[in-house]
């Protein structure tokens, strides 16, 4: 703001000469001409608080020159970056929200329950009209919950059957198993030679509620229909059931409910695995360190008779109402982050799907592979992730493995007491 200027006196105010000498010279400017206004105090910078999940090691530098880059381009707003492992991204965000202190921007894979307690803002406030329209329409709708869009799509998977090709040729094995019957003779060819284990499983904290759905979805069951709860449906029973009874045979890995999928990878890589599920990131990853790996791809197996079936997993950003939100910060920060060669930066060194139309054609003409996942990805099988319940869901789901393959917990028991966990949020 301009400071006032000091009105000029009128000259029948006539002052002695000597007067005048001794007068201060900010009132003779009075007398005279109008002083400079002073400048004027810097408008605050706008804040970003930005909570990002960490993919690999590349995220963070990766991040890092983003921010450093958006900075540079608009001065009058900061972008606080922190990078958090998946493993203890929760952790630190409840952290922060029991605080009062949320995040501007966090990079997650859940929103409803926090769009049910009024913490986030409608990215309808925010995204400019280019980018919403580049944004996949299917993910957004996901993302679009009781009248707004409270999420919006970042990365985005299908998952797939990854088997190690050495092994499979020194046992005389050409394609991947289709079905649960052809999975479970595989595992069992790969187990009897002896050098490495058949079939990878997570179901440890990390990754249980994706191989839960895997067989849930390849039994013919899922975690809703109709907008109902089905978790401890025949179906899915069936699908647990079997995949225990991997387990139970050993044809499995031996330890299901301690070593994470990333860890998996290695030991895939390391030759010491056969098979496992996972998504397009070990297209990118798993190569990357171990250059001399040959590795192959198959459908996810399903229960015999089941037509096949793609499951996706979406990542997303939401945005948290904070004492300092700016909107108008927030919309030129992403529209730089999802700017085509920054975005498409970040998919390829990490290995994702692309969320946006114009990076998704631009990769798929590139990569036969790209363009067949992202079709699969349009006809996939979802978590429900616009249900406020289905953090607790999720929650429910990470001693799985832990109740039913060692604790010998029956699969129809375990189930009925995850549907009556969903039930329960629900009605809250």
């Amino acid at each position: 703001m301009n400071r006032p200027k000091f009105p000029v006196l009128p000259a029948a105010a006539a002052v002695p000469a000597m007067l005048l000498m001794l007068m201060p010279l900010t009132l003779l400017s009075g007398c005279a001409i109008a002083p400079s206004p002073s400048p004027s105090p810097a408008d605050p910078k706008a804040l970003i608080q930005f909570l990002a999940a960490e993919y690999s090691t590349d995220t963070r530098p990766l991040l890092e020159g983003i921010v450093k880059d958006f900075e540079a381009k608009y001065p009058n707003i900061d972008v606080e970056l922190q990078v958090a492992n998946w493993d203890i991204l929760d952790g630190v965000y409840t952290t922060m929200i029991s605080k009062n202190q949320p995040p501007d921007l966090l990079n997650t894979n859940v929103y409803a329950h926090f769009a049910k307690d009024g913490l986030l803002n409608d990215w309808n406030d925010i995204l400019s009209p280019e980018l919403k329209a580049n944004l996949s329409p299917m993910l957004m709708q996901m993302d679009y919950w009781n009248g707004a869009q409270y999420a919006i799509p970042y990365l985005a998977t299908v998952r797939n059957l990854y088997y190690n090709k050495d092994i499979f040729d020194e046992i005389g094995l050409t394609e991947p198993p289709k079905t649960w019957s052809e999975l479970v003779e595989t595992a069992r060819k790969i187990k009897q030679a002896g050098k490495a284990e058949g079939f990878g499983v997570d179901l440890t904290d990390n990754e249980s509620q994706a191989y839960l759905s895997y067989f849930f979805f390849g039994a013919g069951g899922g975690w809703m229909k109709d907008g109902r709860w089905t978790i401890n449906s025949p179906e899915n029973v069936e699908g647990l059931t079997f995949l225990k009874s991997l387990y139970d045979q050993g044809l499995t890995d031996a330890e299901p409910t301690v070593t994470t999928r990333d860890e998996k990878h290695r030991i895939l890589g390391n030759g010491k695995l056969g098979t496992m599920i996972s998504g397009n990131y070990f297209t990118s990853v798993v190569p990357k360190e171990f250059p001399g790996l040959k590795w192959g791809i198959g459908p996810m197996p399903v229960k015999d008779g089941t037509p096949p079936i793609s499951f996706g997993v979406q990542d997303m950003l939401v945005s948290f109402k904070t004492d300092h939100t700016n909107k108008e910060a927030l919309s030129k920060f992403i529209s730089f982050l999802y700017d085509d060669a920054r975005y498409e930066s970040i998919i390829l060194r990490e290995g994702f799907l692309p969320v946006t139309k114009s990076v998704g054609d631009k990769l798929g003409a590139k990569d036969q592979n790209v363009k067949d996942s992202l079709e699969a990805l349009r006809t996939a099988k979802f978590y429900p992730v616009n249900h406020p319940a289905w953090q607790k869901v999720m929650d429910g789901t990470r001693k799985m493995g832990q109740a039913v393959l060692v604790d010998r917990m029956p699969p129809q028991a375990a189930l009925d007491q995850l549907q009556q966990i969903a039930l329960t949020k629900s009605k809250e």
